[in-house]
């Protein structure tokens, strides 16, 4: 009976409303591994408004080796798609960012004080290698923010060179990085091994931000599921997550 007084919750558990805004995906045709074309591009948008989000923020890979991206690519690419889907009437918010490779390059645009496309803010998305983090890693984060801006580290359960080093992830954050985890990282897309970090982070109360990192279709219909929806509402319902601010 004592139920009845219990205050009753929203249900968003039907989809992904409640993030409102997705912070990493690879959504500009043609410039790295994820849309490779237009029509593409409008098709996973248009998936993730039907799947409750009211915002994106596209995250292109900065990566000389492999995406030589840098501000101006990025800001055509995004301009040309943005134009897009006002032209189809596709009622969601766009903005483009990067996501930074922490290698020499990205060093060399600190030095510069090249402006950083960022999420918001001083806010910007960066990531490790998946073979290795760097040697410097730590001297890395605290370059960024001498420079006035706050790392964002992309899914770092994806790290499995950090799996049994737990403390690494400690230092981290005491470091003052924030973690951006997948969502099909939640659901064991990427092993058991990730799934199992990802559940960590979650308690450990280390999670900031969700973000799909939607790259192609496959990651779509994956995303598009009631156990994923599920365990995105209950890590907003415990969590003080920043994707409703961006």
């Amino acid at each position: 009976m004592f139920s009845l007084f219990k205050k009753k919750q929203p249900d968003f558990s039907g989809n992904l409303s409640v993030l409102k805004c997705d912070m990493h995906s690879h959504l500009i045709p043609g410039i790295d591994d994820g849309s490779p074309d237009m029509d593409t591009s409008i098709q996973l948008i248009e998936g993730l408004r039907d799947a409750g989000y009211e915002k994106l923020i596209t995250t292109p890979h900065l990566m000389p080796d492999l995406y030589p991206n840098n501000r101006q690519i990025i800001t055509r690419g995004y301009e040309k798609l943005k134009a897009e889907v006002e032209k189809r009437n596709i009622n969601i918010r766009l903005q483009a960012a990067a996501e930074y490779f922490l290698d020499d390059h990205f060093d060399h645009l600190l030095q510069q004080d090249e402006p950083l496309l960022t999420i918001k803010d001083n806010l910007v998305l960066v990531e490790f290698s998946f073979a290795s983090a760097p040697l410097d890693y730590k001297e890395k984060i605290f370059a960024i923010q001498m420079k006035g801006y706050k790392p964002i580290l992309a899914h770092p359960e994806r790290y499995s060179y950090f799996h049994h080093k737990p403390e690494i992830y400690d230092e981290l954050k005491n470091a003052g990085c924030l973690f951006q985890v997948n969502i099909l990282s939640l659901s064991g897309y990427y092993g058991k091994g990730v799934a199992q970090t990802a559940a960590r982070l979650f308690k450990l109360k280390y999670i900031d931000l969700l973000g799909t990192d939607l790259h192609h279709h496959r990651h779509l219909e994956h995303l598009q599921s009631p156990a994923v929806y599920q365990k995105v509402n209950e890590i907003a319902a415990t969590l003080p997550l920043l994707n409703n601010q961006l």
